[in-house]
């Protein structure tokens, strides 16, 4: 009995905790005509995500597009079809590494970031003061840094596959002997075959970045707000944050990847 009273505490908390993630989401959806009172907020929260994420963005874009081109060029090289490898690798990068490296890199720099700093507001007891003077900390700390993070995700989740793609040209032209203009000339096939305005792999991993990027924010904002019991519990709400964060990402990017190539057709 103490087992099951244990699991059941235990399955109880974590439908707790999802719940008030998606109540802080639809509060902040809520909010959204007051989106203009706070521009100030959405910037900087688009500043860190965007201009201060982008190095290690790109950098990891790059050498996960030289791996994606790498290791499937060595299987295609033993049937001979490596004319395909521009198109396999720039498909790939649109519709999946592209949006996960990019959501990947957000929650463990800008997620982190989120929760550490609603998490300091709260066990300083700002969060509260916020609350005396009537003023909604959803509204005010919540909203601006989830619309951010929806615009920044996808934004540079364009330049990851931008970068990505030239990384696998570069492994494909100088170790697997496939020319750059044959390597581009598929790409953009590739990417340009659709009747139309952009091919499904596009879209779709837009799309995704979009969810991630929401996904990633309203969680970093629940880990911080439920924040307690002083720096230690900052530091476990930074942990939960890119924590479920990553767990989110994966599982999301496996409904909307089921959603349209399985469901939607």
């Amino acid at each position: 009995m103490n087992l099951l009273a244990t699991i059941g505490a235990s399955l109880s908390a974590r439908v707790d905790r999802a719940g008030y993630v998606l109540n802080l989401l639809v509060r902040a959806v809520g909010y959204l005509p007051r989106l203009g009172r706070r521009w100030r907020f959405l910037l900087d929260t688009a500043f860190n995500a965007g201009v201060r994420s982008l190095p290690v963005t790109m950098v990891v874009a790059a050498f996960a597009g030289a791996i994606l081109a790498m290791q499937t060029g060595i299987e295609l090289r033993r049937f001979g079809d490596t004319a395909v490898l521009g198109t396999i690798t720039a498909l790939s990068m649109c519709r999946e590494m592209g949006p996960f490296i990019t959501a990947v890199i957000l929650a463990a720099t800008v997620g982190s970031s989120i929760a550490a700093e609603l998490g300091t507001m709260q066990v300083s007891d700002e969060i509260a003061a916020l609350e005396v003077m009537s003023v909604d900390p959803v509204d005010y700390l919540v909203l601006p840094r989830v619309v951010a993070m929806a615009i920044m995700c996808p934004t540079l989740t364009v330049l990851s596959n931008l970068v990505g793609i030239y990384g696998g040209s570069v492994i494909a032209e100088h170790n697997l002997g496939v020319s750059s203009s044959l390597y581009w000339l598929s790409a953009r096939e590739a990417l340009t075959s659709s009747a139309t305005l952009l091919p499904k792999e596009v879209y779709v991993g837009l799309l995704k970045a979009v969810v991630f990027g929401i996904a990633i924010a309203t969680v970093s904002c629940a880990a911080g707000l439920r924040a307690s019991g002083g720096a230690l519990g900052v530091g476990l709400a930074v942990q939960a944050a890119v924590r479920n964060s990553v767990i989110l990402i994966i599982v999301l990017g496996f409904i909307v990847t089921w959603f349209f190539y399985f469901l939607a057709g």
